[in-house]
């Protein structure tokens, strides 16, 4: 392998050679993706309503989701480190420890403040668009101008 071909990585460190890139490659993501939604729909988890119930502590239910969410983390981590098990592909999983700043607390309530107002997380919004709740779009537009604003900044900001 000549040096051309060595250099061809992205900034990960994966050798773009590697990947392989069939039509169909992203399906199980796509079948992963509306499955999700779907379970997302008949939970009531994309409801507006259910949203403003958590945030005017009128409910326990969208906490109990989120709290639940938490624990299989919390598990799922646990046991990736137990067991030292590995990716599909072999690798080693490595999770890297966080140091804390003062700029997550104002990206949370920043992200907080967000979801109260619009009554959408980042995950559920194709789905509040699947349903056929298009004013979401604006909430879609305005996340992915947000990512774009904090990638333009990032490097400018305390970390």
């Amino acid at each position: 392998m000549n040096n051309l071909e060595n250099k061809n990585t992205d900034t990960e460190g994966i050798n773009a050679s590697q990947i392989k890139d069939s039509g169909f490659s992203n399906l199980k993501y796509l079948i992963v993706g509306i499955f999700f939604g779907i379970i997302f729909v008949k939970a009531e988890i994309i409801s507006w309503f259910r949203i403003q119930e958590m945030f005017h502590l009128q409910s326990f239910f969208m906490y109990g989701v989120i709290g639940s969410a938490v624990v299989v983390g919390v598990l799922s981590v646990f046991i990736i480190k137990k067991f030292n098990i590995k990716t599909i592909q072999g690798e080693k999983i490595e999770i890297q420890p966080k140091t804390f700043s003062k700029g997550q607390i104002y990206g949370g309530l920043l992200f907080g403040f967000g979801w109260a107002i619009t009554g959408a997380c980042p995950g559920p919004l194709f789905a509040q668009i699947g349903t056929g709740a298009t004013v979401i779009v604006v909430t879609l537009v305005s996340a992915i101008a947000g990512t774009w604003v904090y990638g333009f900044f990032k490097d400018k900001l305390p970390h």
